[in-house]
């Protein structure tokens, strides 16, 4: 086994102080008065005997460890998996390696992983901010080390986000659904005080109020797939005259497509049907389902943009950027002007 070389090796082979060969590897040669014609031995002799330094003691001199903490509710939903893989690829080219974790929706989870992260040393946090971890998160804040929310943001914590426009995009699927003729228009969410489902929800209530059409809401105690499709069962077969309806996430539409399958809803010739969040099995629903699609590469852009600024930022900056992106609305055949759809 080829025995490993230390910085105390290269030391020795030049006839210099540890010192000397640690400032020239780390770039303050020029800072530290050191001669080009050292430098160049040192760097020649690092090459050459492929001298890898000890990341450990390298942050400890740093006081970075290249390290990044990414926290979800949970990283296989397909949003946030996506988000995952550009925010994996950027990082990458920075120079990054990020810590993925999944929080299951458990808070005391949660904050063992936050714990985790912090005894990791990481240099910045990138977070969709569960229910109940506000404190948590503004302890944070507070360490000075960067905090980046993104999906959801709560207007109490004063650190850097990352959101859509959730208003104004549910606004426009409402009213895409309203100019093709469809005036019951439900929409299923979840009861929470999650400010990106409040914002969905309020885009929703603008457009239909607008057009003084009756408001059909339901808001899901949710717990689990199986007791979600049996609280939508309920709202479908209560409420009368619905000809449409809105998922507010994309969880919520998989529980509402199993729904439609049990009670033998069909999508458009029953209701027309818009989802919050696009993914791939919309497209082979019969017929394809509307959908308002997130910009996962240009959100994990700003969010790496934004950390990567803090990062290089004095530390004592209490100054924060809120990124407001748009998202799209990709029309599809579940939404067609009701004229067209075959009773």
């Amino acid at each position: 086994m080829k025995e490993k070389i230390l910085i105390k090796d290269i030391a020795s082979q030049l006839n210099v102080s540890i010192t000397t060969v640690s400032f020239v590897i780390n770039g303050k040669a020029k800072e530290k008065n050191i001669s080009d014609a050292l430098a160049k031995r040192v760097l020649d002799l690092v090459e050459k005997l492929d001298y890898q330094p000890n990341a450990l003691a390298k942050s400890l001199r740093t006081g970075k460890t290249k390290i990044l903490g990414f926290l979800v509710d949970d990283i296989s939903e397909p949003f946030f998996s996506g988000i995952a893989r550009f925010i994996d690829e950027k990082a990458s080219e920075m120079g990054y390696k990020i810590l993925f974790s999944s929080t299951r929706n458990d808070q005391k989870k949660a904050i063992e992983l936050l714990q985790i992260f912090r005894d990791r040393h990481v240099d910045g946090y990138i977070i969709a901010l569960p229910e109940g971890l506000e404190n948590e998160i503004s302890k944070l804040i507070q360490t000075k080390k960067p905090v980046v929310l993104f999906d959801r943001y709560v207007p109490e914590l004063k650190t850097d986000y990352v959101v859509i426009d959730n208003q104004g995009s549910t606004y426009e699927a409402t009213q895409h659904l309203i100019d093709n003729g469809y005036k019951n228009i439900g929409f299923i969410t979840i009861d929470t005080e999650q400010q990106q489902m409040i914002d969905r929800l309020a885009g929703y209530e603008q457009a239909i109020k607008e057009h003084n059409l009756s408001l059909h809401i339901k808001k899901l105690n949710y717990v689990n797939s199986a007791d979600s499709i049996k609280q939508m069962t309920h709202f479908f077969s209560t409420e009368e005259g619905l000809d449409a309806v809105i998922f507010a996430a994309n969880y919520i539409c998989m529980d509402g497509l199993r729904t439609f399958r049990q009670m033998e809803i069909n999508i458009l010739e029953d209701l027309a049907v818009v989802s919050f969040d696009d993914f791939e099995l919309l497209e082979f629903c019969n017929p394809p389902v509307t959908a308002i699609a997130q910009p996962l590469e240009a959100i994990a852009e700003r969010i790496m943009k934004t950390l990567l600024s803090k990062l290089n930022s004095d530390k004592g900056s209490s100054e924060y950027t809120e990124s407001i992106l748009p998202a799209v609305l990709n029309i599809r055949g579940s939404s067609l002007r009701k004229s067209q759809t075959v009773k």
